[in-house]
C-alpha cells in the first residue's frame, strides 16, 4: 500500500477548479496506462484516453459546466471513498459517491454514482432524524 495523499490532493485542486481540462490533464498524468473510469448506473465503461476527451468536451456537448463541492475523502491504503455534490447549472445538487483504486502510485479505476435528491416519504417521518439538503452546507 502506498501513499496516495499527493494524488488526492491534485484531485481535490482540479476538482475544485471547476476546469474540465484540469481533471484531463491530473488524468493524464495520474492515471495508470490501462485506467478504467465506471458508472454503474449508466452501464459506461471508460477508458484513459476517452476519459480525457469526454472531460475536454463535456462543456461543448453539454452546454453547462458542472460545479463540484467535495463533503469529503476517506483514503485507506490504495482505495479512497469521495463524496460531493455536483450542480451540472440547474440548481439541483446531485449527490455523488466515488470510490478510487490506486496501484503503484497512479489511479487504476474509479467507479462513481451518481443519485438526484428526492422528497423522502411522510410515513418515516417517526424513524429518522433529519439531515441537510444535499446541497446545503452544515
Amino acid at each position: 500500500m502506498g501513499d496516495n495523499s499527493e494524488l488526492i490532493r491534485r484531485y481535490r485542486q482540479a476538482v475544485e477548479s471547476g476546469d474540465m481540462s484540469a481533471m484531463s490533464a491530473l488524468i493524464d498524468e495520474t492515471g495508470a496506462d490501462d485506467f478504467i473510469q465506471e458508472w454503474p448506473q449508466s452501464g459506461e465503461r471508460i477508458n484513459r484516453e476517452n476519459s480525457k476527451k469526454l472531460n475536454e468536451q463535456y462543456a461543448e456537448q453539454t452546454g453547462t459546466s458542472p460545479t463540484f463541492q467535495i463533503q469529503g475523502i476517506r483514503d485507506a491504503g490504495d482505495l479512497a471513498v469521495i463524496e460531493g455534490t455536483i450542480d451540472y447549472g440547474n440548481g439541483i445538487p446531485v449527490r455523488y459517491v466515488g470510490i478510487a483504486e490506486f496501484r503503484d502510485g497512479k489511479v487504476a479505476r474509479v467507479t462513481e454514482y451518481f443519485a438526484d435528491p428526492f422528497e423522502a416519504p411522510a410515513w418515516r417521518a417517526p424513524f429518522v432524524e433529519q439531515m441537510a439538503a444535499a446541497g446545503d452546507v452544515a
